[in-house]
């Protein structure tokens, strides 16, 4: 079976490429691409002019089975990440109970691929149940189909359990996925230390603890050699440290959210939970430097950092609620606040969330050349629409961006060339 994508505008990462053109599927695989005569194909599929670009990589997806099933299940997250242009996602192993054994890790590649129309790959903890104490058994995990390690936002106090467990993976060439935060610091912290959290009176953190977690991460890394990326850089006072860590020639590589690409600090208003995430929202300095270190490629990845919480855990005061956000829908509209306001190109976009992730995995998604699996995503990036959070696929509704006014639509999401979402 072969498909051909006609009058479409192709979205290249690899190339860095925004250009007019039609894509031929064959197989579920990306056959040719090309801008002049089209050959035949036994199904055409006319863009219009709309986008056509590499399925989105979303590294640090939450997805709560088992244990909490109620705010999120393989079944409604792949509904919501097919719905926003997602078609692989990679899980975050904190669920209830942590995902550190090989039967654990089974579980979770069975249940997705029951219920999720997406690829699912699973991530396991660095630690036995995430407490930090004993490293879990890297060589089974692997073997069971792990892709990376990480307690996610439990940061391993002990030093010398994180580096036993850095020289163990270096010896496997595993990846070790860190959250840097100085614990001690940002312990029961809901804001970042400034003028706007003072005057609210909320516990805050300051900037200074990512920059102080990463420095010791970044030692470790030298220390050990072993391949590391940093979940979420949200300071400026970080980037210096992340960049001479790549000019020193470290296997290092570093995310952001997306919440903290395109909302800051004073976002929280009057207490507004549902921008309650880990690590806080930061200063609108630190959100532009963010986007510039993305653009320069300092910053290699953008994720949702998807986490879903039910009403009765947001419903609370500002300093108890629960922290995170769902954003396997909005990941794709909120990026295109950043293209909307000339910040990141459509191919500089699709470098951080498609081809960077996708290579950092040794995946062989994320780009359009021949190949290449056809996990594909069609979208209009002009089109306006107000954001309505009950309509989400997600169980859990916790998007911060409910009742703005948001641009870019998915009009049809591919895995393997067969079609998992369209738009009504």
């Amino acid at each position: 079976m072969s498909t051909l994508f006609t009058s479409a505008r192709l979205i290249d990462p690899e190339a860095n490429t925004d250009a007019s053109g039609w894509l031929l599927v064959e197989n579920g695989t990306i056959a040719a691409s090309g801008t002049g005569d089209a050959p035949q194909a036994d199904e055409a599929i006319d863009c219009n002019g709309k986008c056509l670009a590499p399925g989105i990589v979303d590294i640090g997806v939450k997805v709560c089975e088992p244990g909490e099933r109620h705010k999120e299940s393989y079944k409604t997250a792949g509904l919501a990440a097919a719905a926003g242009g997602v078609t692989t996602i990679i899980t975050r192993p904190d669920t209830l109970p942590a995902t550190d054994t090989p039967e654990a890790l089974e579980f979770v590649e069975r249940r997705a691929n029951e219920a999720a129309p997406v690829n699912v790959l699973p991530m396991a903890a660095l630690t036995k149940g995430r407490e930090g104490r004993e490293m879990t058994e890297f060589g089974f995990l692997l073997d069971a189909g792990a892709v990376a390690f990480t307690d996610c936002d439990h940061v391993v106090t002990n030093t010398k359990v994180l580096t036993r467990a850095m020289t163990y993976a270096r010896a496997l060439g595993a990846l070790i996925i860190s959250h840097p935060q100085e614990p001690g610091l940002s312990s029961g912290a809901a804001a970042t230390s400034g003028k706007f959290a003072a005057l609210r009176g909320l516990p805050t953190v300051s900037p200074m603890a990512e920059r102080m977690g990463l420095d010791r991460d970044i030692a470790l890394v030298e220390m050990t050699g072993v391949r590391y990326h940093a979940d979420q850089i949200t300071t400026a006072r970080a980037l210096p440290a992340l960049e001479r860590a790549k000019k020193n020639g470290f296997d290092i590589t570093a995310g952001t959210s997306i919440h903290h690409l395109t909302l800051n600090e004073l976002d929280v208003a009057d207490y507004r939970t549902f921008f309650k995430i880990k690590p806080p929202l930061r200063s609108e300095d630190d959100r532009l430097a963010v986007v510039a270190a993305v653009k320069s490629g300092l910053i290699d990845i953008i994720s949702s950092m998807h986490t879903p919480q039910d009403e009765e855990s947001k419903r609370l005061p500002f300093e108890e609620a629960a922290s995170g956000a769902v954003a396997l829908e909005t990941l794709l509209p909120a990026a295109m606040r950043l293209y909307h306001a000339d910040h990141l190109t459509l191919p500089e976009l699709w470098r951080a969330m498609s081809l960077n992730p996708a290579n950092r995995l040794g995946l062989p998604s994320g780009r359009l050349t021949s190949g290449a699996p056809a996990d594909l995503v069609l979208f209009d990036p002009d089109a306006p629409f107000i954001l309505d959070r009950t309509k989400l696929q997600s169980k859990s509704k916790n998007t911060p961006f409910d009742g703005q006014r948001m641009q870019g639509k998915v009009l049809a999401t591919y895995v393997g060339g067969t079609p998992v979402y369209r738009r009504a």
